[in-house]
């Protein structure tokens, strides 16, 4: 799927899709609170009521850089909370070549948050030592959200994410620490997005007079523009998450503003009474 935004192309290329499953990650939303928001379906949700997400990064060409947007789950991991995360052995880097993106063309790797489910691909298992996948790039991560994860990841699994995907990157040399406000190019600006994680960050795009809105995990859901209280059980602060995305979708409604989820497809921010509503694209 592609969108464009002025001279910049973006590109959402997916490593999973799921319908239901999701209700570990917002319990609040159950069928019938999801049917009763028909502008949900069939984009976002199914008639049953079942979210619809997905797993997927996104590649942002701009005219003199060609960036991925978060790097999915990856192959090979170990320790991970979800089972079928584990030991996975998904044709991904084949499917980034196949959209036009070889790993070795991509010259920047950019994390909105260092979850599991956002950093996987930034590895790659050779010859039993993780390496960074994109040897050719520099990897992006927001300063605040890697020290977090570096002094606090107390869980194993935090620990085991860390280790295998992102120390590495440290360890090579390819890691720019960056503030959550950082302009990365000309068209690119990052907004500090904080309550899914400590340091979250989005990711503003401006060029040729558009702009675009890449969320990462401000919400997982569109349902959660309507509901802005129904926070992620994988939310580090739960009121701090509510609070931020009442403050980037009260920016970004009503405007022409392109919105990609980073679990959800693009479209447009509404208001809606005291909330909002999401118009799918396409």
């Amino acid at each position: 799927m592609h969108w464009t935004v002025g001279k910049v192309r973006i590109t959402k290329v997916v490593e999973l899709e799921t319908v239901g499953s999701t209700r570990f990650i917002l319990p609040l939303a159950g069928r019938e609170e999801i049917q009763s928001l028909p502008w949900l379906i069939p984009h976002f949700a199914n008639e049953d009521g079942r979210l619809k997400m997905s797993i997927h990064s996104l590649l942002v060409e701009t005219p003199e850089h060609r960036i991925i947007v978060d790097t999915g789950l990856g192959n090979d991991k170990q320790g991970r909370n979800v089972p079928t995360w584990n030991n996975r052995s998904d044709p991904f880097l084949e499917k980034l070549t196949a959209a036009g993106f070889a790993p070795e063309s991509i010259d920047t790797v950019l994390c909105t948050h260092l979850h599991v489910d956002h950093v996987g691909w930034n590895t790659k298992l050779v010859g039993g030592k993780w390496v960074p996948t994109f040897a050719n790039a520099r990897y992006v991560f927001g300063k605040t959200e890697f020290e977090h994860w570096r002094d606090h990841s107390d869980d194993p699994a935090h620990a085991a994410v860390f280790a295998d995907s992102v120390k590495p990157i440290a360890d090579a040399g390819k890691a720019d620490l960056v503030p959550s406000d950082h302009r990365l190019t000309e068209e690119i600006t990052l907004i500090p997005t904080p309550g899914h994680s400590p340091g979250h960050m989005s990711i503003h795009v401006k060029s040729g007079g558009e702009q675009g809105l890449l969320t990462g995990d401000v919400a997982h859901h569109p349902c959660q523009m309507y509901h802005l209280d129904w926070s992620s059980t994988a939310d580090s602060d739960q009121k701090q998450s509510a609070v931020t995305r009442r403050e980037l979708f009260s920016r970004f409604a009503d405007t022409p503003a392109l919105v990609i989820g980073g679990h959800f497809n693009a479209g447009h921010i509404k208001r809606d009474g005291d909330a909002f509503r999401f118009v799918a694209l396409g």
